[in-house]
């Protein structure tokens, strides 16, 4: 078959006139492939979705007729905060899933399609909001079906800043999946998001550690979420320093996983 030179700069203008794709390639069928695929691992819906709310059971049931100091019970204090843990773990999973992917040369595979480094980091870390948010509302339902009871707007506020909160762990995922080998990731991350939790306050109330263990928690990125979360439960109102935490932690969890992001793609 003879290809003449008329055809082949025909075919070189028009890939030259080909416009990328709107948004870098970021769609909602995309973001769609994605959830469901990180649906269909079993192992993430157990430790996302199935775990904490075993914790509730384990944990909360046994609190069932206690109050606290404004009179809404205790296990709505536990409920919160265990889906904040949900929020966290799932989140920071997604976004982890990264260094799976590298290892498998996907990263490779990105130079050869329209989809461009910027929309792959968004879908992923969309992914992870709609993961953090599964989380959140499986342990609401849990918690609301063993009897927690607590005013609407708690049921809402809390459950909106559990959710949004969890994108400092998003950027989490991504700063260690970019970071560290595949094969290490979740061997370390599983613990070390366990133990950030109860240094942070999400297991046990702060206030009866030691005062020491009280001041480093406070610079914990677990600590800002579990305190907002938990706020519009107890009527402390905003916490301006939780804020700060929240907003320093994903600032530096952001800004080092973009760079390890474009340290990742320029070796491509």
């Amino acid at each position: 078959m003879t290809v003449t030179a008329s055809s082949a700069t025909t075919s070189t203008r028009e890939a030259g006139n080909r416009r990328p794709p709107a948004l870098g390639g970021f769609s909602a069928p995309v973001l769609g492939i994605e959830i469901r695929r990180v649906l269909r691992n079993r192992r993430t819906l157990i430790f996302i979705l199935i775990m904490p709310a075993v914790f509730f059971l384990l944990f909360g049931l046994p609190q069932k007729g206690q109050n606290l100091d404004n009179g809404l019970p205790v296990t709505a204090w536990i409920m919160i905060s265990l889906a904040v843990y949900a929020a966290m773990v799932a989140t920071t999973s997604a976004g982890a899933a990264v260094a799976t992917e590298r290892a498998l040369g996907w990263s490779r595979q990105l130079r050869l399609t329209p989809l461009r480094p910027a929309a792959y980091v968004a879908t992923k870390v969309a992914t992870a909001m709609v993961l953090g948010l599964l989380g959140v509302l499986v342990e609401f339902a849990v918690g609301a079906a063993a009897g927690v009871r607590m005013p609407a707007h708690v049921w809402i506020e809390s459950g909106l800043t559990a959710w949004i909160g969890s994108l400092v762990f998003a950027a989490l995922g991504l700063f260690v999946g970019y970071l560290a080998p595949a094969a290490n990731v979740m061997q370390f991350m599983g613990p070390a998001l366990a133990i950030l939790a109860m240094f942070g306050g999400l297991f046990v109330p702060l206030e009866i550690l030691p005062h020491a263990m009280q001041q480093i928690a406070k610079f914990t990125p677990v600590y800002g979420v579990g305190q907002l979360a938990r706020a519009p439960l107890t009527g402390d109102g905003v916490d301006w320093a939780a804020v700060a935490n929240v907003s320093a932690w994903t600032a530096f969890f952001g800004l080092g996983a973009a760079r390890l992001f474009r340290r990742d793609t320029t070796r491509v």
